[in-house]
Formats: C-alpha cells, sequence, structure tokens
C-alpha cells in the first residue's frame, strides 16, 4: 500500500506489545490477523466517515503509524484515542500508590493502556450485535455487515472490509441481525449522524451526563452507554454504572459481599480518579475471557 506515515509519542509509561497482545485476544474491533509486530486495521474514520487502512508498530516513547492516505490532525487524533495514547498516562502510578490492589495489578501489567474500538459509532453498534449473544457469534455478524455494506481497504497488500460508516447503515436492512437489533442500528446511525456518536461530543460531557445522554439513544442500556463512551470514546476518566462482570472481578478482588450495591463498586473507585476508566480495564483485562468479554 501507499503510506503516509506519523509517529505518536507516550506521555507516562506505555507499552504497545502489551496492547498488541490485548487485541489479539480481542475480536470485537475485527483487527486484521497480527505477525505480533504490527497491528494492523482498517475503518471508517469519524473526521470525514472514509475509510482508511492503518498499521501500528513500536517506536521509542510510543508508536510508529502508517495510513494509507495523508493523515491530518482528525486522524491523528484517532488513532491517539484508539491506543490511549491522547492522555497525559505520568499520573497513572499515583492511583496505584494509595490503592495497593490496583498497585499490584499495575506493576504485573506495566504499561498497559485501554485499547479502544475504532469510533464511538462502531463500538455503538458492536454494544447492540452483542446484546443476548456470545462474543464470537457477535464478531462473525459484525464481519458480514462490513464484507456486504462496507469499503474495502488494502493494508499490506490484504484486502480488508471496514466496518461501513452511519449514512451508509442509516437505511439499511438485511444485516443479519434481529428486526428490533436492526431498527436500533438504523436509530444509531441517525445518531451518529448527529453528531451524538462522537468523541469530540461525548469527551465534552460530563461522564454522568454523557452515560445519560447515551442511554437515551435506541438499544443502549447501562451497560452499552459505558462501553461506548470509555471504550468507544475513549474517555479515561468514567466509571460504568452497570457492568456484572467488573463488579464481580471486583468483588473477588477486594472481598466485597455478593449484594454491594452499585454505589459501593462507585465509592471504590473515587480512589481511582482521574484514570477510572483506565483502572477498570486492567481489571477487567486481568481476568480477560474471549468467551464474555465485551
Amino acid at each position: 500500500m501507499t503510506t503516509h506515515g506519523f509517529t505518536l509519542t507516550a506521555d507516562g509509561p506505555y507499552d504497545f506489545a502489551a496492547a498488541l497482545r490485548f487485541v489479539e485476544d480481542w475480536p470485537a474491533t475485527s483487527a486484521l490477523p497480527s505477525d505480533g509486530r504490527s497491528l494492523r486495521f482498517a475503518y471508517c474514520a469519524e473526521s470525514d466517515w472514509l475509510p482508511i487502512g492503518v498499521r501500528v508498530s513500536a517506536a521509542p516513547g510510543g508508536v510508529a503509524v502508517a495510513t494509507t492516505r495523508p493523515a491530518g490532525p482528525g486522524i491523528r487524533s484517532e488513532v491517539a484515542r484508539i491506543l490511549s495514547l491522547d492522555v497525559d498516562g505520568s499520573g497513572f502510578a499515583a492511583p496505584g500508590e494509595a490503592d495497593p490492589v490496583l498497585g499490584d495489578l499495575q506493576r504485573s501489567s506495566p504499561g498497559l493502556r485501554p485499547v479502544c474500538f475504532w469510533s464511538p459509532w462502531e463500538a455503538a453498534c458492536w454494544a447492540v450485535i452483542v446484546q443476548r449473544s456470545s462474543m464470537l457469534i457477535a464478531s462473525r455478524i459484525k464481519e458480514r455487515i462490513a464484507e456486504r455494506h462496507g469499503a474495502r481497504v488494502e493494508v499490506d497488500g490484504q484486502a480488508y472490509a471496514a466496518f461501513p460508516p452511519p449514512m451508509t447503515l442509516v437505511d439499511a436492512g438485511g444485516l443479519g441481525l434481529p428486526p428490533q437489533k436492526e431498527e436500533w442500528v438504523r436509530g444509531l446511525a441517525r445518531a451518529a449522524l448527529d453528531g451524538l456518536l462522537t468523541t469530540e461530543h461525548l469527551r465534552a460531557l460530563d461522564p454522568q451526563e454523557a452515560l445519560a445522554e447515551l442511554r437515551a439513544l435506541p438499544g443502549v442500556g447501562p451497560f452499552s452507554a459505558g462501553l461506548i463512551l470509555i471504550r468507544g470514546a475513549g474517555a479515561p476518566d468514567a466509571f460504568p454504572g452497570d457492568e456484572p462482570r467488573l463488579f464481580a472481578i471486583l468483588r473477588e478482588a477486594y472481598g466485597l459481599p455478593e449484594d454491594a450495591p452499585p454505589s459501593a463498586y462507585r465509592k471504590l473507585a473515587e480512589s481511582w480518579r482521574p484514570y477510572r476508566s483506565w483502572a477498570s480495564f486492567l481489571f477487567r483485562s486481568s481476568t480477560y475471557a474471549v468467551a464474555d468479554e465485551s
């Protein structure tokens, strides 16, 4: 492919190899097969909804990025968001010093930062597709939608179908989903075209306000809203209001009772500010299992 390159530098500890290992076991994003050195993916950029292929590899102090078309500030910021390199992580050690349980986790995964969906729009569609479905089945459905409706991009000699932009799915049918889910996807496409599913919009809001706004969208409940904000928009300091798997992990790690209310988890996470999303990601990734990760 004809490539255009740039670099991204990490503020604070960062381990690209750890991020790559995580993506290799996380099919939700539909990354291209890994060679163990580079992360390859294609998506429709938020800045213009046009498809672009991306290859990311390790570089001193950060990553080197190659793209299939010129990368302006919008695309550069999107790739930084995907890898959580748009956030200064130099203060992330402080919550671990105050919380020994989190500190042990940080030391076992030094430099691991959240890896996000390619866009909040794609995260929202995934949240609908995966509902009442296994992750592996949902990933196959998502790939079929991309093959049927998405543009093809060549990344390092391999053709890849990017997940389609919202204007393609706003009136689409035959997505291989139940009728209710297809209607939800069309509603999310309308929301995305109205600017409600963009990183800029969601991260400009207070996290609680953003979560409430997301919950008002079709097919989006408390869990999905947290997924879109944290793993879609990459908000670094939000705490999900309802994530049973994360709550189960925290109960075991901190010895909380089985009937602990959501307020107990929110109180626990207060000491993680301003990196509540990052800390939650470390806990989830520490017990990662493809069968139930979403």
